[in-house]
């Protein structure tokens, strides 16, 4: 596949991943032996991302005061000519299905980011850390339409050439101790400053963030630039989170560290009108309410853990229901339309998130996600999911720092959103003008090759049955390749 950069940046970063690729070729670096380095999960930005460090070393050390960390990652992808008898290609209200070759779309879509974390300390617990993000990218068809769970969570952050820069997080962390013994934080995680803190511990963390920094964390699936890319694999589905157009948010998130569980819940803004950058800042009209429990836990030695979610959201948005009342008493309206109806709504949801470590090669996960599904959504068109994978490590061929993994994922969405679609309707996201409805299904596999040091070169399959729900369509073939490198 021809890699093709669109920026300067882009394509320096090209240039070097190039230059180590043949430089590892060589019989004398072929027989290096490379340090076992433990992998860096880019979204968890607390401690959270710490769950599996408790007995790893407790050794007192100096505190770090600062930290510069800096990750950069493109990936290109590229559909099939995929079957499609129909579209919404020419409906008034936009374009929002995945379109086809046959229909004009571009067989092409890549992202580009580059992320800098920065980190010091202020006072005796308190951190303050800040992320200046570079993107760059477009999906198939223009826009992130046509599929409930869409191939590359990067997409998130919008659609833009040339690239663009913004603020990703600005935030302050306070941790209080509460004993239990000491715990070393190691050096090298982004977004957290080595040093000793208690075991039992109590984090507040305050400003603006990513709702999946805290939440629905998972060692073998959680971050689309190192593990699976798509978001019904890498995160629960049906997890309606706080999320602006390019996917971050603002709030308040606390956690509570007591032995084997750990508590976390927060308040984080909602966008002012569905998937718009605008958030409520003022945590008042627009936000989603969310509680996470984790144990962790050992069978025989191998570590686990097992986390439970409930969440409510608040925000301006339409249900599915008054959109289509207000087509049948209007029906010079058209077809259903969200746009009509919205006003302050609520929808909730529940979750489960479990991870499980068999061997020192071979780990394996589930999820499964449910949402009320009456309301039109801020994340994605999905009302229910599960997903089952497992992650095996080169070990068994003498390449342990690569990774093979294959997952499956099914979504599936409420009778009354079903009943929207089929008369026409379209989200934010989907619809295609008609309906024969059946869940979506993916699968996903790919396998990661370390090159050098923290340079990482991924190739990666997916298939989409049923895209955006509808049997009459696809299944839908994506081939990606990521290069992804973390200093």
């Amino acid at each position: 596949m021809r890699i093709i950069f669109q920026t300067k940046l882009a394509k320096a970063t090209l240039v070097v991943g190039t230059a180590l690729t043949c430089a590892i070729t060589t019989p004398a670096l072929a027989k290096e032996n490379i340090e076992d380095a433990a992998s860096t999960n880019i979204y968890a930005i607390n401690t959270a991302n710490l769950e599996q460090n408790g007995d790893e070393n407790t050794e007192s050390q100096a505190p770090q005061d600062w930290s510069v960390h800096l990750q950069t990652t493109h990936i290109e992808q590229r559909k099939n000519n995929f079957y499609s008898p129909y579209s919404s290609m020419n409906s008034a209200k936009g374009n929002t299905s995945l379109l086809s070759r046959a229909e004009g779309d571009s067989d092409r879509s890549f992202t580009f980011t580059t992320t800098a974390f920065l980190g010091t300390r202020l006072w005796r617990g308190a951190e303050f850390y800040y992320n200046p993000e570079l993107f760059e990218g477009t999906p198939f068809s223009g826009s992130l339409v046509g599929l409930g769970g869409f191939q590359n969570g990067e997409l998130q952050k919008g659609t833009f050439i040339p690239a663009i820069t913004y603020n990703a997080r600005a935030f302050i962390r306070q941790t209080f101790g509460l004993g239990g013994g000491d715990e070393y934080i190691p050096e090298g995680t982004v977004n957290q400053l080595a040093g000793t803190e208690d075991k039992n511990r109590l984090v507040l963390t305050w400003g603006k963030v990513a709702s999946l920094d805290f939440f629905d964390l998972n060692e073998f699936s959680h971050d689309p630039r190192v593990h699976f890319m798509n978001f019904s694999v890498y995160s629960m589905a049906a997890y309606g989170y706080a999320a602006d157009s390019r996917g971050y948010t603002y709030g308040l998130v606390g956690e509570l560290y007591l032995n084997d569980w750990v508590a976390r819940a927060g308040r984080l803004a909602a966008p002012t009108l569905p998937n718009q950058l605008e958030i409520d800042k003022s945590l008042t009209k627009d936000f989603v309410d969310q509680l996470e429990i984790t144990h962790k836990h050992l069978i025989g030695d191998r570590v686990g853990a097992i986390r439970g979610l409930v969440f409510k959201q608040q925000a301006f948005m339409s249900t599915y229901q008054d959109a289509i009342a207000y087509a049948q008493n209007n029906p010079g309206s058209g077809a259903p339309n969200i746009y009509n109806t919205r006003k302050m709504n609520t929808a909730y949801g529940f979750g489960l998130n479990a991870e499980q470590t068999i061997n020192s090669a071979l780990g394996v996960f589930a999820r499964w996600s449910w949402n009320n599904n009456q309301t039109e959504t801020n994340t994605l068109d999905v009302g229910r999911s599960i997903a089952v994978g497992t992650n095996l490590k080169g070990n068994l061929w003498e390449r342990k720092d690569d990774t093979y993994a294959l997952a499956w994922a099914a979504n599936a969405i409420s009778s009354s959103e079903i009943r929207y679609l089929q008369l026409g309707g379209q989200t934010m996201f989907i619809g295609d003008g008609a309906l024969q409805y059946k869940p979506e299904q993916i699968f996903e596999t790919y396998y990661s090759a370390k090159l050098y040091k923290e340079l990482f070169l991924t190739a990666d399959f997916q298939r989409i049955s049923n895209p955006a729900y509808n049997s009459a369509r696809g299944p839908i073939d994506i081939i990606s390749l990521r290069m992804h490198f973390e200093l």
